[in-house]
């Protein structure tokens, strides 16, 4: 069972261009204290240096709670860090170059219509990001709403770990969760929150209970 098919739950992003009033740090330490299922580094606005230090804080806090440690774009950063896992963006290498560079890493990739993530299942990856399922304020040029129907169907399609992605709060990530996507990721929700320990708990619980709760039913 690999990395991404192992666990459920809170997918947890920490993003310094969207921290709140909290320093990239300080939020990731709130984060990683309320016990995401993932943690993932996605830095688009900082430069490399200032990248690879804060991502060694980052790895830090998350091999000490045991919370597994994703980076987002960069393979080079991932590799540099140790990280557990990249995650890979439409515009990033295509697999069969990102392979030459980390033979063994697991690897996601975030998709936006069915047939992106027809074409990423069928290629080397270990978990696809799909959406945005609601709309989000995160990306100044975000994709089309993809929805949740769109979102079930794939789970029942594809073999590979489905995390859903875009405009996911604490009224929304139950129903992530019934459609028997993996994991949710979150951002804004979480920087924008008063708490974002307890944001953290309270969105990771919610996916868990409604999860629990589809099984059951």
């Amino acid at each position: 069972m690999s990395l991404f098919e192992e666990r459920r739950g809170l997918y947890a992003i920490v993003d310094p261009a969207h921290t709140g009033a909290r320093s990239p740090l300080e939020l990731a330490e709130a984060i990683v204290a309320g016990g995401p299922a993932l943690f993932q580094y996605r830095d688009k606005t900082q430069s490399d240096r200032d990248r690879l230090r804060l991502g060694r804080e980052l790895r830090t806090l998350c091999r000490r709670a045991g919370i597994p440690f994703i980076v987002n774009d960069r393979l080079d950063l991932a590799l540099l860090l140790g990280a557990d896992g990249a995650h890979l963006g439409q515009e990033d290498l295509p697999i069969e170059a990102a392979r030459r560079i980390a033979p063994s890493l697991p690897l996601g990739r975030s998709t936006h219509s069915v047939e992106q993530a027809r074409a990423a299942a069928r290629e080397d990856h270990a978990i696809l990001g799909f959406g945005p399922v609601f709309p989000t304020k995160t990306k100044e040029r975000p994709d089309p709403v993809t929805g949740l129907d769109v979102l079930a169907r794939l789970r029942s399609e594809l073999p590979l770990p489905l995390v859903a992605i875009g405009g996911i709060h604490l009224d929304t990530i139950g129903e992530i969760a019934r459609t028997g996507a993996h994991y949710a990721a979150v951002i804004s929700a979480l920087a924008d929150a008063d708490d974002p320990e307890a944001m953290t708990r309270a969105l990771h619980l919610r996916f868990i209970e409604a999860l629990s709760a589809n099984a059951q039913g």
